[in-house]
């Protein structure tokens, strides 16, 4: 038996792996300031405006679990802080702390620099164009903005 065969190169295995290897890197530069991208992402985010955990993890494409975890530790860092919301009492801001403003801005200068590198293995005219076409395939999708789990169905 042989396996069908392949009319088109595998585009989702390429920036899976490319995404992989520019992730790993990011890690290993933004641990050198005791930062993750998670972390990152969400001081980030928090800084832009008012934000709810609820907010901030769809941002960052993280689960309400995980997005629970982050803040916790954000919080024990001294990097931020939650905060009743003055709109909804349920809800809790996010709010970075001047501690976790100077780390943002660190990590953004490692995060703005590693992406740069990556960039940097292509012709400066070609980078541009790189850019729009990934834009426009991550925008691409039939859903809804923003990312979304494939889930099965139950029972199946």
């Amino acid at each position: 038996m042989s396996a069908p065969e392949r009319t088109q190169l595998d585009v989702s295995r390429l920036l899976n792996e490319a995404g992989h290897a520019l992730t790993n890197r990011l890690a290993a530069a933004l641990a050198e300031v005791d930062l993750t991208p998670r972390t990152q992402c969400v001081l980030i985010h928090a800084l832009e405006e008012d934000r709810t955990q609820i907010q901030l993890a769809a941002l960052a494409g993280l689960d309400k679990t995980t997005m629970v975890g982050t803040v916790d530790e954000l919080e024990k860092r001294g990097l931020a802080e939650r905060r009743a919301s003055a709109t909804d009492r349920r809800a809790r801001i996010i709010a970075v702390t001047e501690k976790g403003r100077l780390a943002a801005e660190e990590g953004q200068r490692i995060v703005d620099r590693v992406h740069g590198d990556a960039l940097a293995a292509f012709p400066a005219e070609s980078r541009a164009v790189f850019l729009d076409l990934l834009g426009a395939l991550a925008l691409s999708r039939d859903e809804v903005a923003g990312p979304h789990a494939v889930r099965r169905p139950r029972g199946a």
